[in-house]
């Protein structure tokens, strides 16, 4: 058992020093191929002490690098996540910097735009869960979107701060690679380029949430945008990813957030369904049908992008205040 749990740590250490963001790339590589070379050294040494001494060090040495491995702000990101939002509060009212709302002609070429608003959280009339799919029905990335009374909404998406430097990878995110990046955008922005440029399979759940609670879950997103601001955080894929920190963002409890539909993130739909967080007066597989949004081809995200995409969902009258 101790040679597996070895081996076992020997992989994952390697693949921590592959997919990290240390620099230049050369020592990164190299490091990669150290690690194991000398792991495995180390029982070439004359005694079983000696070896298993050895082995211990370069294993607690690879453990200290990784738990102090800082998380920044200051590396040369891509462009949709070069400018982080902030917030200032002032009573009920939440004044965002940096709304993102990019205008995308296809999915790489773009213009970026930002703006700043104020928001009244007494006026939060309701939360949309969002779930957009680009292959299968097993993973989707999933997010939510605030509306308010003046018809304005924000979407708020937890995703990965992805650098120039790398191509992105889903196996990079169980390490450190990634920041926490909480993208804070126009839905002309964060749903459009879903609906209308990458002609994903898009749905949008009205959340079936008491005023006191949108405005709780909304206060958490907007605390965590401004600490990510000056205290950045990493993302990973299994414990801290789109699904878990929204769950987080909530308090839902802990056996909420061990069900297998966190992890396969194309279910969370149905979960919030389970959970009564959706209207349940419909069977669910309805409810989906129902919510999906279609738009026209050649459809592009213009000032009424909000409204338009709503025409066609139900009504959701499981909303209390």
């Amino acid at each position: 058992m101790g040679i597996l749990a070895l081996v076992v740590f020997v992989l994952a250490g390697t693949a921590a020093l592959y997919y990290s963001t240390l620099e230049p790339e050369g020592l990164r590589i190299a490091l990669t191929l150290l690690f194991p070379a000398l792991v495995s050294g180390a029982f070439l040494l004359p005694n079983r002490l000696a070896a298993r001494t050895g082995a211990g060090l370069l294993c607690g040495a690879l453990s200290l690098w990784y738990v102090t491995d800082p998380p920044r702000n200051d590396r040369e990101w891509q462009g949709e996540y070069a400018v982080p939002a902030d917030v200032t509060m002032d009573g009920s009212l939440a004044h965002i910097q940096h709304v993102r709302n990019f205008i995308y002609r296809t999915t790489q070429d773009y213009t970026p735009r930002y703006y700043d608003a104020t928001y009244n959280l007494d006026d939060l009339s309701s939360v949309d869960l969002v779930t957009s799919y680009w292959a299968g029905n097993a993973i989707a990335h999933v997010f939510l979107s605030f509306g308010f009374k003046d018809g304005r909404h924000v979407a708020l998406s937890i995703e990965t701060r992805r650098q120039k430097t790398f191509e992105y990878s889903t196996i990079a995110g169980f390490f450190h690679h990634y920041e926490m990046f909480y993208v804070t955008a126009d839905e002309r922005d964060l749903i459009g380029v879903r609906t209308d440029v990458r002609h994903e399979r898009v749905y949008l759940y009205r959340l079936t949430l008491s005023a006191a609670e949108r405005r709780k879950l909304f206060e958490s997103y907007l605390r965590e945008i401004h600490t990510l601001a000056r205290h950045p955080a990493w993302y990973n894929t299994l414990t801290d990813n789109c699904t878990t920190g929204i769950l987080t963002r909530a308090q839902a409890r802990l056996r909420y957030r061990l069900d297998w539909r966190v992890l396969l993130s194309g279910y969370t739909a149905s979960l919030a369904y389970d959970l009564g967080l959706l209207d349940t007066r419909v069977p669910f597989p309805e409810l989906r049908r129902q919510s999906r949004i279609h738009r026209p081809p050649n459809a592009s995200p213009d000032a009424d992008y909000s409204e338009e995409i709503r025409r066609s969902l139900p009504r959701n009258k499981g909303t209390t205040d």
